[in-house]
């Protein structure tokens, strides 16, 4: 049986990794704990998301297919999968059969910011001490080839390092066993590893049998959206997909069909200070375009953006971005410069706000600097036509180009935009995530400090591949 010959393969490898260094790989990979959070967990956090999450897979070849990629851009695929917005990545490891290798997720962990699945057959703690030098956010514990004490022991041992563990189930004995051993996460594997048969009922059948709170994934055997919406029916959002991603020539275009029509969202591209901007902006048509009138890199007067709004587009809506300015100063600017928009970045008040309304007859948007839902709470009541999240940074006015938790979300009542560090990396998870009505870029569409034609234009298409915005 293919299963047992790969589980005997992993433990000749773990014994000469022992043998090599397993007394220095368990020391380095437990400082390494202690100098980061390992109460973070970034692959759950990813699968707690709403709606449909999808780890996809980064796998040269596979023991029931052969080679399923000849060419192997293996860094371009992982970012083409963040790009795309899926939660997390699945790196295969295994040498023999799958073709794959620790350096491979090694050099996927420091290419991408979403979380890494270190898809291989564990079969010794050396080997999850290994993959937490190697960069995993998360390592595959396989249930049929682990014995009871080794299963709880191991899911003990990642746990102390930070690490996730994917418990892989295929029947109900085998649930039963993993949620005694205390997985968190509990997957069903729709193919049968002993002769590679393919069950695509089987994750919906035993779905049932794993705790509400334990997190749920099912895996393999997922070619089309009518595979996703049979399991969703069954309550499963959370999907690891490999051999129908590998294959996809547009990883965007593929990821959105699997998640399916999605609620479209607005663009605004910050910061625009430039007569070549405005033509940027002409040709890729964000929704939005933001002029600064406060300190920073990107100020312009009133004069000069009067000058490169008459310029834009009219389909583009020109937004005034202010930071603690008078509600007198902001409606003369508003009136000179056509404003349609006004976006307040300072601490503005409720009565403020008001007033600005007032005087210019305009929409406001007020921006938040949230580090937490306690931070955005008090707003949902403000007279702001809307909401703008940033990052909270401790000091800091104005935009902050520090990433957003894009979960944050959940705390809004009203609409809003998401801004901080939004970039082609990031912006679909985030907007998925979140569902904003808008998202706000500025530094993300830059190089050296200016607005970049080619970075504005892939953020614009990658919106629209993705399904969050038409094309």
């Amino acid at each position: 049986m293919i299963l047992d010959t790969l589980a005997e393969g992993a433990r000749r490898r773990a014994r000469v990794l022992e043998e090599a260094d397993g007394e220095g790989i368990r020391e380095a990979a437990i400082a390494r704990a202690l100098d980061e959070d390992v109460h973070d967990f970034p692959f759950e956090r990813n699968l707690r998301a709403e709606g449909v999450n999808i780890i996809c897979e980064v796998k040269k070849a596979s023991p029931s297919k052969g080679i399923i990629a000849d060419h192997f851009p293996y860094l371009e695929i992982a970012r083409d999968y963040e790009r795309a917005g899926a939660a997390a990545i699945s790196v295969l490891t295994e040498p023999d059969y799958f073709l794959g290798s620790g350096l491979y997720l090694k050099e996927i962990s420091r290419a991408v910011q979403i979380p890494i699945l270190r898809k291989d057959f564990i079969v010794s703690e050396v080997q999850i001490y290994e993959s937490k030098l190697l960069g995993a956010s998360a390592i595959l514990l396989i249930v049929s080839i682990l014995t009871d004490e080794e299963l709880t022991r191991f899911i003990r041992t990642a746990k102390g390092l930070g690490l996730s563990a994917l418990v892989e189930t295929r029947t109900e004995a085998e649930i039963r066993r993993a949620v005694l051993a205390g997985a968190r996460i509990i997957g069903v594997n729709n193919r049968d590893l002993r002769d590679f048969s393919i069950d695509n009922t089987r994750a919906a059948r035993l779905h049932s049998l794993v705790p509400e709170d334990t997190l749920f994934i099912a895996e393999s055997g997922i070619q089309k959206r009518e595979d996703i919406e049979e399991f969703l029916a069954a309550g499963i959002r959370n999907f690891l997909i490999g051999e129908a991603m590998m294959k996809a020539e547009d990883k965007a275009e593929k990821l959105a069909e699997f998640i399916g029509e999605e609620p479209r969202v607005q663009c605004k591209i910050c910061g625009i200070s430039r007569e070549r901007d405005i033509d940027f902006l002409n040709d890729a048509l964000p929704d939005y375009a933001g002029f600064i009138f406060a300190r920073s890199p990107r100020k312009v007067t009133p004069d000069k953006a009067a000058g490169l709004i008459s310029l834009l587009d009219p389909r583009i809506k020109a937004v005034g971005v202010f930071v603690n300015e008078t509600a007198e100063t902001i409606a003369d600017i508003a009136k000179k410069t056509h404003l349609s928009v006004i976006q307040l970045h300072g601490d503005e008040d409720f009565e403020t706000i008001r007033e600005v309304k007032e005087r210019t007859g305009l929409p406001v948007w007020k921006a938040i600097r949230a580090g937490s839902e306690e931070d955005i709470l008090p707003w949902n009541d403000s007279p702001a036509d809307a909401l703008l999240l940033d990052a909270k940074v401790m000091g800091k006015r104005g935009g902050t180009g520090k990433r957003i938790d894009p979960n944050l979300a959940r705390a809004v009542r009203k609409p809003f935009l998401l801004a901080g560090g939004m970039n082609c990396e990031n912006i679909v998870r985030a907007a998925r995530i979140a569902r904003p009505f808008a998202v706000d870029v500025n530094s993300g569409v830059e190089t050296d400090g200016m607005k970049d034609k080619e970075k504005i234009q892939a953020v614009i298409r990658l919106l629209a591949r993705s399904g969050l915005r038409k094309g």
